[in-house]
């Protein structure tokens, strides 16, 4: 099972990476033990403590000649990790 789906880039998100705070879609069944421990394996730093968030997709409509088709997007799990202080993550350091 991939724990780390794709870090998330945003205005929010660079706001919060000066603080040592860095945000990962994680897979819906990761725990925080084992996003703690795929964030410090992949990226070599210290986690002190980590934060999961679960979204439930949006919903979306479409409307078409026969009828209005309804649904969601997929469900995801958000985990927002602090590094130690004097740390950082760079996420464009692999382009």
């Amino acid at each position: 099972m991939e724990i780390l789906i794709k870090p998330v880039v945003t205005e929010k998100a660079s706001f919060m990476n000066e603080e040592g705070k860095y945000s990962f879609v994680v897979a819906n069944q990761a725990n925080k033990i084992q996003i703690k421990e795929a964030v410090e394996k992949i990226y070599g730093v210290t986690i002190e403590k980590v934060w999961t968030q679960r979204y439930q997709g949006k919903k979306k409509t479409r409307y078409t000649k026969r009828s209005i088709i309804e649904g969601r997007r997929p469900s995801f799990k958000k985990a927002i990790v602090k590094v130690a202080d004097g740390e950082v993550i760079d996420f464009y350091d692999n382009i």
